[in-house]
């Protein structure tokens, strides 16, 4: 049920593309400012993760600290909304909030570069340890994992490919909460496979959704509601059809 953004990157993104926008700034400088503050997000929820929790439920309060976090900064991009002017600035934090690919230039792929291999990388290289890590911390630690450096990595790498995204799309919801699911589906539980087949369907879902966005009607519809009309249905079917032990 826990989604990449759930804390607060996407939130913390979204807020600092909106005071970038609010000041004017160019829009290599709204992308900045959108990857510093979605990083700068998951980093108070970490910090009150570890003031709050010690050593007791981590994953919970760390769950629990992301979603008020997120819910500070979405408050924050409201309040960003209400004092921008009515025709020129709220319009472009409203149309940037949707997300889309058509913006999306060769340079900002290229920009993408450092932090995506920064964080797909760790990923790709410690997937193994995530089957352990799905047992629980003590299960984990048995086998002789360091469940507490595990997971700043995951925490640290995850941030960085949500960041990313949201700084050059902006806000596109639900893929990375339906997608691992479907993949599960197709894949199973392993997360060695899991996790290269979740990047790789995530794509692929993401494509085909942009092209949609851009045939079915005679303008353009921001893709980030488009996953959200295909996407919530969808969980709420992979919810009546789980399988026990995949979801």
């Amino acid at each position: 049920m826990v989604s990449p953004d759930i804390l607060g990157a996407s939130a913390g993104a979204g807020f600092g593309a909106a005071m970038a926008i609010l000041l004017s700034l160019p829009f290599v400088f709204i992308q900045f400012s959108a990857f510093l503050f979605g990083i700068l997000a998951v980093g108070i929820t970490y910090f009150i993760c570890k003031l709050t929790s010690r050593g007791k439920d981590a994953l919970l309060i760390l769950v629990l600290a992301g979603i008020i976090v997120s819910s500070l900064f979405s408050s924050l991009i409201t309040l960003s909304k209400y004092v921008a002017d009515p025709y020129s600035k709220l319009p472009e934090i409203t149309y940037w909030l949707m997300g889309g690919l058509s913006a999306v230039m060769i340079n900002d792929v290229l920009m993408l570069i450092i932090p995506f291999a920064c964080g797909i990388i760790p990923l790709f290289l410690l997937r193994w340890q995530l089957n352990a890590m799905a047992f629980g911390d003590e299960e984990a630690k048995a086998l002789g994992l360091n469940t507490s450096r595990l997971r700043l990595i995951y925490i640290v790498s995850a941030t960085l490919l949500t960041a990313a995204s949201v700084a050059v799309c902006g806000m596109v919801g639900w893929v990375g909460l339906v997608i691992p699911h479907l993949t599960r589906m197709l894949v199973g539980p392993n997360f060695k496979y899991l996790l290269p087949a979740s990047f790789l369907v995530g794509s692929i879902f993401l494509l085909i959704v942009d092209n949609l966005a851009r045939t079915m009607f005679t303008m353009e519809i921001p893709l980030g509601i488009l996953t959200s009309i295909i996407g919530a249905p969808f969980f709420v079917y992979l919810l009546i059809k789980r399988k026990k032990g995949w979801l």
